[in-house]
């Protein structure tokens, strides 16, 4: 896959060990870790178009990490994504996902924000642990039958889930509008606990393709409540979530470095 190669060629490494996508108000969560080792805009990537929402970059960077005895970890932080609602179809939804497991990556944590369907507080952090892709959309053709019931990794879930308050059913929609009160309430009957516009068909994309998969949806906007929903807002108030955030990176990029070293030793 061509995009791939281009990953190696202007990172400088063969493998990458894990997927950071950074969603709407994740910008700046990853600062602590200082300067990426390589970075080259997401568009130079054949097939990947530069994200175009507000608080999206037109940026991957690609971080080494200490790491044990299998060497340093190779990381991939996209800071952007292309969302369904751009029109652009399925295809480059995800191929950036499918870019980086062709380039290595074994485990992936993507990220969003969210408007919450319970009583929760702004800038609260819910662990995936299931969806509801009701987008209308899949990311495959054709007789592509993949079983879906373990996207969500249930190992990283715990590992997340041990440091975000909140663990539960996030629920895609195809946007790029919000939701009245009365498909709100549609949702939080279905057993939805969040909903968003993005990181289903990515997260399907990557189980297909054998990479183990966790999420974390930030809490931004309040579904329930009766004011009207500001992107802008969005985007500020998902930065209070930062630190459990890089927490949460931190966590599974120690699993699946343990993940790495019982593979390569077997």
């Amino acid at each position: 896959m061509e995009a791939a190669h281009q990953i190696a060629r202007r990172t400088g490494a063969v493998r990458h060990d894990l997927l950071v996508v950074l969603g709407s108000g994740a910008e700046g969560a990853l600062a602590a870790w200082g300067e990426p080792a390589a970075a080259l805009p997401l568009s130079d990537l054949p097939g990947v178009p530069a994200p175009a929402a507000p608080g999206h970059a037109d940026r991957l960077d690609s971080f080494e990490r200490a790491a044990g005895a299998g060497g340093p970890a190779r990381v991939l932080v996209a800071h952007g994504r292309t969302h369904l609602y751009e029109g652009r179809g399925t295809t480059p939804v995800v191929a950036l996902v499918r870019a980086a497991a062709a380039a290595g990556v074994r485990a992936a944590v993507l990220i969003n924000a969210n408007g919450c369907l319970r009583d929760w507080r702004i800038g609260e952090v819910m662990t995936i642990t299931d969806h509801l892709n009701l987008s209308g959309a899949s990311p495959f053709a054709g007789t592509v039958f993949v079983d879906v019931r373990g996207v969500w990794d249930p190992e990283l879930a715990g590992v997340l889930s041990a440091l975000t308050r909140r663990a539960g059913t996030y629920a895609m929609v195809r946007g790029p509008e919000y939701q009245t009160m009365a498909e709100t309430r549609m949702l939080a009957s279905l057993g939805a606990d969040c909903v968003g516009m993005s990181t289903v068909l990515e997260a399907v994309a990557l189980h297909q393709l054998g990479v183990r998969v966790a999420g974390m949806s930030v809490v931004s906007d309040l579904s329930l409540s009766a004011e009207p929903t500001d992107p802008d807002e969005v985007v500020r108030l998902a930065a209070a979530a930062h630190p459990v955030l890089a927490a949460g990176v931190g966590a599974v990029l120690e699993t699946a470095l343990e993940m790495r070293e019982g593979s390569d030793g077997a």
